[in-house]
């Protein structure tokens, strides 16, 4: 994905055709698949089936197959192969385990998430998992004189297969544990998850819905709310199936919580605009169209990568780190990934029945910098860095950046003020923002909302 600011606009308008909007049966059966236990059960199961097709294919071998492998051979090499996959399975999950601890004291824990979905990890672990049970179905079959000379053949074969495929994860996963859980492979894997949603939700602004105005939105505060369950952050949102409730109810639905959102039952989900009304069983099956969980999820919440980033800049920034450099390679990343605002595409609408709140840039960049400028406003490395960035957000796009550019860089400027810096520190912060505060506006603001 390219974050640059002048190809992310073309980027974005191609993906615009390739955004697809998931069900909630899709996206439980997605966040089901990334669990790290499901491709190691998966592997497992296939080691177990293996041995037995063995047993399958030894009806339809020529019986002129040469077949001069003996037990004792087979049975040694899976004997060697179930007992160091045994070890080296376990001293996989704890260096696994280890590195989660790292990635949540080193940055945050809300990156663990994203190491346990790893491809590499789940497909190492789980190889690892399946030639052991391989290995042991095969074992139990030769001592129990299921496999005649043929079926010793194809068990031999195969067993060489497994081994070279054990060879490969091995070696992928010496080469993978050079920087898996690093401060580093954290960071980027944070800024990705970001860039991969923020590109989304740039590619469609309103998920496919019509944009829901001030009018609208007064009007809807009138209208009948639909409530949730129970407590939690709102991680999806089935635009797709909502249309279809609202088209089949005759109704306009305005969205009321965007994903990434706390809700109680007290905060609504939607409202129906007047004069539309929702029986009981309309509003049951509107509330199954949206996913709610205790914590939230990076996929449909740009908001969160922003955030987690900026929990690594303030972890690094604590007394205790110390560490103001990853603090401004984090403020380095926030505008790549502000950058892309710039690419918001005029998607078509797919779903005329919902009216969907706008993503407001005034509370990215707060997400962005707000508590960096706090945490870092006693070191003059990181104030002129941050005053720096967004100075080139200003440059990038003054009419999309340039508003909120001088909000945060007056703010950080009042809270450097009361920091113990130096006076001539101080002055060099005076100068950045009065150079931001000081540029022409470049035109309207209106696409900073």
């Amino acid at each position: 994905m390219a974050l640059a600011p002048m190809v992310a606009g073309p980027i974005l308008r191609e993906k615009v055709q390739e955004v697809t909007m998931v069900s909630v049966w899709q996206w439980n059966l997605r966040q089901f698949t990334r669990r790290i236990w499901v491709p190691i059960a998966i592997y497992a199961g296939l080691g177990v089936a293996t041995a037995l097709v063995t047993l399958a294919v030894k009806p339809f071998l020529p019986a002129t197959l040469p077949a001069r492998i003996g037990a004792d051979a087979v049975s040694t090499i899976l004997q060697i192969m179930a007992s160091s996959m045994l070890s080296v399975t376990t001293f996989s999950l704890s260096i696994m385990t280890g590195a989660f601890g790292a990635a949540a004291s080193g940055a945050t824990p809300r990156a663990t998430e994203l190491l346990k979905q790893d491809g590499v990890t789940q497909s190492v672990l789980a190889t690892f998992t399946g030639a052991f049970l391989f290995s042991l179905s095969g074992l139990i079959g030769l001592q129990t004189g299921i496999y005649e000379e043929a079926g010793r053949l194809v068990l031999f074969v195969v067993t060489l297969v497994v081994l070279a495929a054990v060879i490969w994860q091995l070696v992928r996963w010496i080469g993978h544990l050079a920087d898996f859980g690093r401060l580093a492979d954290t960071i980027a894997r944070v800024e990705r998850a970001a860039a991969s949603s923020l590109s989304d939700r740039m590619a469609r602004p309103f998920l496919g819905g019509r944009r829901l105005s001030d009018t609208a939105e007064a009007e809807a505060m009138r209208g009948q709310p639909v409530m949730p369950d129970g407590c939690g952050y709102l991680q999806m949102i089935d635009v797709a199936g909502l249309q279809q409730v609202a088209s089949a109810a005759g109704v306009t639905l305005a969205i009321a919580a965007l994903p990434g959102s706390f809700l109680h039952p007290a905060a609504p989900l939607l409202r129906i605009l007047p004069p539309g009304r929702a029986d009981a069983e309309t509003e049951a099956a509107l509330r199954r169209h949206f996913v709610i969980a205790p914590t939230r999820n990076f996929a449909q919440d740009p908001r969160f990568g922003i955030l987690a980033l900026t929990e690594i800049a303030s972890r690094a920034l604590s007394p205790a780190v110390n560490d103001p450099g990853t603090a401004i390679d984090i403020l380095t990343r926030q505008m790549r990934l502000l950058a892309l605002w710039q690419g918001r595409a005029e998607a078509p609408v797919d779903y005329p029945a919902l009216l969907v709140p706008p993503l407001r840039l005034s509370d990215l960049m707060t997400d962005a910098f707000a508590a960096i400028a706090r945490d870092g406003a006693g070191l003059i490395e990181v104030q002129i860095r941050l005053h720096k960035t967004l100075a080139g957000l200003a440059d990038l796009d003054p009419a999309i950046f340039l508003a909120e550019a001088r909000r945060l860089s007056a703010r950080a400027l009042a809270q450097a003020e009361a920091a113990p810096l130096l006076e001539e520190d101080k002055a060099v912060l005076r100068a950045l923002a009065a150079d931001i505060a000081a540029r022409p506006e470049g035109g309207a603001t209106a696409r900073s909302a």
